[in-house]
């Protein structure tokens, strides 16, 4: 097991089922687990034409037990949840791609256990494709930053954000982005190391919560008055 800290943020490169029971209590749960399609092992980009770009894996051959992270009393945030055997829920968050290729679904959908209406976010593909090339994350089911971003909006109150299937890092970035402070868990060296790079990337700019609020001025309502 390899253990990265960045800023607020601690990243594990190791199996989640290892690192869970080591872990204390978070906040909120946000993640995109494999969905056991097989995606990974065959992506697509285009009409039928295998993507080039990324190495084939088995991670997503079976979609991996949630028991251990859908811990009581802890929201949840889990992407292909209509793939898992999960509790009935009102509050579905639905991701719609409007440039979808026919071939492939124009929505994703994350089950949550939040009490509160439904939620829809329209986000172009074509912008997810760039953010990936740009990043150079080589990782085929890469979520989209202003998404998980959006996703966080659910989950307002939640300072400690756990994400067992990281991946490439996305949740990790729009913590930093966001104040938060985030858990990662990797099983796969390479996209371990680009989620690092990513996450590291985003402590060195700006942070939004670090921008001053501008004072409120009380104009003179007498200045220039005879």
């Amino acid at each position: 097991m390899r253990v990265e800290t960045i800023g607020d943020a601690t990243l594990y490169l190791g199996d989640c089922r290892d690192i869970l029971p080591t872990l204390g209590k978070v906040d909120a749960v946000v993640t995109d687990p494999p969905y056991g399609i097989g995606y990974a092992a065959s992506p697509v980009v285009g009409r039928n034409r295998a993507s080039k770009r990324y190495t084939k894996l088995d991670w997503d051959e079976s979609a991996p037990d949630l028991s251990q992270v859908l811990v009581s009393g802890v929201d949840a945030i889990v992407w292909g949840g209509n793939y898992f055997p999960l509790p009935p829920t009102r509050c579905w968050l639905v991701w719609h791609k409007p440039d979808i290729a026919p071939s492939l679904s124009p929505l994703e959908m994350a089950w949550t256990n939040l009490d509160r209406s439904c939620g829809f976010y329209r986000y172009s593909i074509s912008a997810t494709g760039l953010e990936r090339v740009a990043a150079g994350s080589g990782h085929p089911t890469q979520k989209p930053l202003p998404l998980m971003q959006w996703c966080l909006g659910f989950v307002p109150n939640a300072q400690t954000i756990l994400d067992p299937f990281m991946g490439s890092g996305t949740t990790g970035v729009a913590c930093a982005n966001l104040g938060r402070s985030f858990i990662g868990i990797e099983r796969e060296p390479a996209y371990f190391d680009i989620a690092v790079r990513r996450i590291a990337k985003a402590y060195e700019q700006p942070r939004l919560f670090d921008e001053p609020v501008p004072k409120p001025v009380q104009p003179d309502l007498l200045a220039g008055a005879a």
